[in-house]
């Protein structure tokens, strides 16, 4: 079993690099059965769209702050690790974002995709699943739709819920929602197609951002769950993804 050490620009990360090739040894990545991620959870995220689709199994070790998509930091049984770790199978999100001169965007979310307004003017949405108008007018600070994966992240962070990888759910969670002010959200089946139309764009105009690639002065978007397109995701045995996601939800 070969694997390829890669690093985040720091120098706590860089540092266990270095060790680790010492120990154990390195291998290019095109060449490398498995990706060993050194860093925190953005870096890790950095490294699955660099991966998207490769077919190759991705091993995070913390050398950031939250690391919640990581393994502990360890030096000496790297190997054996590996050969034990358990898989985490995710599907990513795709956006397909349309701007106000008809400019096409695409792009594939592993955590969330987000709309957010981009002046002091609250943003205007109407939103349909499956081609069925279920509100007509959300007005807002933004929207998200998250994977399970990511509803750790970003979706928690707007008090969205938290879903485990075995639910083929999708939470869709408002940033500020300010009519109808109770509105919480929704919980979606994973198959379904969700579309935002932005209202009185030109007044109140919205950005769509999928993980990382962002498009501003969006007319409408559109959010699926793209199952044609995987990612595995290597955890040690006693801490799974999927405990993860449900520990966290008994934190307080």
């Amino acid at each position: 079993m070969s694997f390829s050490l890669l690093a985040a620009p720091t120098e706590a990360a860089q540092s266990a690099r270095a060790r680790l090739k010492a120990l154990h040894g390195d291998t290019p990545p095109d060449k490398a059965d498995i990706i060993v991620a050194l860093g925190g959870d953005g870096f890790m995220l950095e490294t699955q769209h660099r991966f998207l689709g490769q077919n190759r199994p991705i091993y995070g070790m913390n050398c950031g702050s939250v690391g919640f998509l990581m393994n502990d930091y360890r030096e000496d049984d790297l190997p054996v690790r590996l050969a034990a770790a358990q898989e985490a199978l995710l599907h990513p999100l795709r956006m397909i974002a349309e701007s106000d001169t008809g400019r096409r965007t695409e792009a594939l979310a592993i955590n969330e995709v987000s709309l957010l307004r981009e002046t002091r003017q609250a943003a205007k949405l109407r939103i349909l699943v499956d081609g069925k108008q279920r509100l007509a007018e959300l007005i807002c600070d933004g929207i998200i739709v998250s994977t399970p994966a990511g509803s750790t992240a970003y979706n928690l962070s707007a008090h969205g819920p938290i879903v485990p990888l075995s639910a083929n759910l999708l939470p869709m969670t408002p940033i500020s929602a300010f009519r109808p002010r109770r509105w919480r959200g929704a919980l979606l089946p994973s198959e379904v197609t969700v579309v935002f139309e932005i209202l009185e764009a030109e007044k109140r105009p919205v950005a769509a951002v999928a993980d990382y690639t962002e498009m501003r002065d969006v007319r409408r978007v559109e959010v699926r769950e793209d199952r044609s397109v995987s990612l595995t995701l290597l955890f040690d045995p006693d801490h799974g993804l999927s405990e993860r996601i449900i520990a966290e939800q008994f934190t307080v």
